[in-house]
């Protein structure tokens, strides 16, 4: 009798991680290349913070230290008053990134499960209020605060950057919910559980990573900004550390060494905040991803 098994194929083997074609390694080449120019600025701004300004007005900015000096960051500590500066952006950006995220959840949630009529356009509307310069929106932003009785004051910052961020946030997470399987919807809606149980129990732990991923871009976008900020808050006591580095340049001189110190302490809490959660934004973006 003759056999019927069919002829076995050879299975191919799997391509060699470590054996990559030219153009893969063309890439990669272009991109660490990119990534090194990116961090030269880094790296002259840590190289003249540790320096005294003899040293770097006799040397100039592209020599090393010839000493280890720590007199600009110590007066940067004292002359701004760095750890009022600093509570202030991280309150103003914590503060930011939580409500904008509630707000963000709340409005995608109508837009894209709720299906409300003409959800395009004010999708579109979200994003073109995303789009606008800031330099537009500083003198309608100062006369509301003025006749609110919020100038220069945290709150002021707060609202305005958190429906800012709100924007954007909006727009993404309708975006994402737009697609939400509806037969989850559906069963929940069987089982008893109202709009709010199924935000909750249902829809928000689905959308937790990509949550998670604008909370970081809304505290460090926040807590980079400068124009609205110098605006609203005039006193020592309200600024945020952005504000303050600009406090050290004055009309005809500027302390380089001193301002790259202040450049540096300002830099180390977002650095530290990223490392802390970039577990979880990898886990946000793969999961983004992955859907």
């Amino acid at each position: 009798m003759a056999s019927t098994l069919a002829p076995v194929r050879p299975t191919r083997r799997p391509a060699d991680r470590h054996h990559r074609g030219v153009g893969r390694w063309l890439v990669l080449v272009l991109v660490g290349a990119a990534a090194l120019a990116m961090l030269v600025p880094f790296a002259f701004m840590l190289i003249n913070a540790f320096k005294s300004p003899g040293d770097y007005s006799t040397n100039g900015p592209l020599s090393w230290p010839t000493e280890l000096y720590t007199g600009g960051l110590r007066t940067y500590w004292e002359q701004v008053d760095f750890p009022v500066k600093l509570w202030n952006s991280i309150v103003i950006s914590g503060s930011v990134a939580v409500l904008a995220v509630v707000v963000s959840l709340l409005s995608a949630y109508a837009l894209g499960i709720g299906r409300v009529r003409g959800r395009l356009w004010i999708i579109g509307l979200f994003l073109l209020a995303n789009m606008l310069p800031q330099e537009a929106l500083v003198y309608p932003l100062y006369h509301f605060a003025k006749e609110a009785g919020l100038y220069n004051s945290r709150l002021a910052v707060i609202i305005i950057f958190t429906v800012i961020q709100a924007a954007f946030g909006t727009y993404l997470l309708a975006s994402v919910l737009g697609t939400f399987p509806r037969a989850l919807l559906e069963a929940a809606a069987l089982d008893g559980a109202g709009k709010w149980r199924i935000l909750w129990r249902v829809v928000l732990p689905n959308v937790r990573p990509t949550i998670a991923v604008l909370l970081v871009f809304f505290f460090i976008w926040t807590w980079n900004e400068f124009l609205i900020p110098l605006v609203m808050l005039i006193d020592n006591q309200t600024q945020t550390v952005p504000v303050a580095i600009a406090t050290l340049q004055g009309d005809r001189l500027m302390d380089a060494p001193t301002t790259n110190a202040g450049a540096l302490l300002s830099l180390l809490p977002t650095i530290l905040f990223f490392l802390i959660f970039q577990r979880t934004l990898a886990r946000g973006i793969t999961a983004g991803a992955d859907k």
